[in-house]
């Protein structure tokens, strides 16, 4: 029965049952009698052909939940059987927004590697909306101010977000003396990301509503454009701390920051047993970011 639960996370994994058959030395058509044998013991249908690969459907993806974690617990019983007890081993897929798994993830993989040699990675990034059992990711790094029921979620830190501009764009148009002056200028937000909801440090909030100057949906872009001097941004201290601290940007309105309930959290899919290379990952994030970094300047 093991056998079958590694073919079918192995079918999963490699997206074909020709993938499958070539990883594991079997003839495609034995892995569909394989697939057949057990979709039969099971009663059920767990995958359905579309014309580009193998589509997962919904009791698919709950055995494929069940069956990754089945395997996890199997590997971490036979790492205490041979000695490797406490070594996390097997494949990790993580994702991460693009600009948040550049600068404040992928730096720092060498260090969680070299401390797990046993573990493969693989490190997806982009600022679309990550669906965990779809795209069959065991870790994902959002920032947001929830996470959708049926996940696990881990706060890491909080996202504090500031106004800044370039001190090219201010020399041209004088810094806004009050919150209520603030659409009057370029502001510059990827799609989605207005209205700004502002709180100030004596507890009064307000909502800013407007049009991005630039309609853009990278958040890099964004900031590439605060930086050349095209508007107010409000962006994320983790994402422009270095250019505060290099003069590159200033902040606007420094007794203003984005609502504090966005947070940076690592997100699983909810399984009776965590997988143990996705909670190593999650412990070291949460001890990376304990004191973050993006903290020690313009703060």
């Amino acid at each position: 029965m093991d056998g079958d639960y590694r073919l079918f996370a192995r079918i999963v994994e490699s997206g074909s049952l020709s993938a499958a058959g070539r990883a594991m030395g079997l003839s495609p058509a034995m892995i569909s009698k394989r697939l057949a044998r057990l979709e039969a013991r099971l009663g059920t249908t767990l995958v359905t052909r579309t014309t580009r690969r193998l589509a997962l459907t919904e009791a698919g993806e709950r055995f494929h939940a069940d069956v990754q974690a089945i395997l996890a617990a199997v590997e971490d019983a036979e790492a205490r059987a041979s000695g490797h007890d406490g070594q996390v081993a097997g494949p990790l897929r993580v994702s991460a927004p693009t600009s948040f798994g550049r600068l404040h993830v992928a730096p720092f993989l060498t260090t969680f590697l070299e401390a797990h040699p046993r573990l493969t990675m693989e490190l997806n990034l982009s600022d679309d909306f990550t669906d965990l059992l779809g795209d069959r990711t065991d870790l994902a790094i959002r920032i947001t101010t929830e996470v959708g029921a049926g996940l696990a979620a881990r706060r890491l830190a909080t996202s504090r977000r500031i106004l800044c501009a370039a001190p090219a764009y201010l020399s041209r148009h004088p810094a806004p003396a009050d919150i209520d002056a603030l659409p009057d200028h370029h502001m510059l937000a990827a799609v989605g990301q207005l209205p700004w909801r502002l709180t100030r440090r004596d507890g009064r909030s307000s909502t800013v509503d407007g049009r991005s100057r630039v309609r853009t949906n990278s958040s890099e872009v964004v900031r590439e454009l605060a930086i050349a001097g095209s508007g107010i941004a409000l962006r994320s201290l983790w994402d422009v701390n270095s250019d505060l601290a290099a003069g590159r940007l200033v902040r606007v309105l420094p007794e203003w920051e984005g609502a504090a309930d966005v947070g940076i959290y690592a997100v699983t899919p909810r399984r009776p047993w965590p997988l143990a290379a996705a909670v190593a990952f999650s412990d070291f994030l949460a001890a990376l970011y304990a004191m973050p970094p993006w903290e020690h300047h313009g703060s």
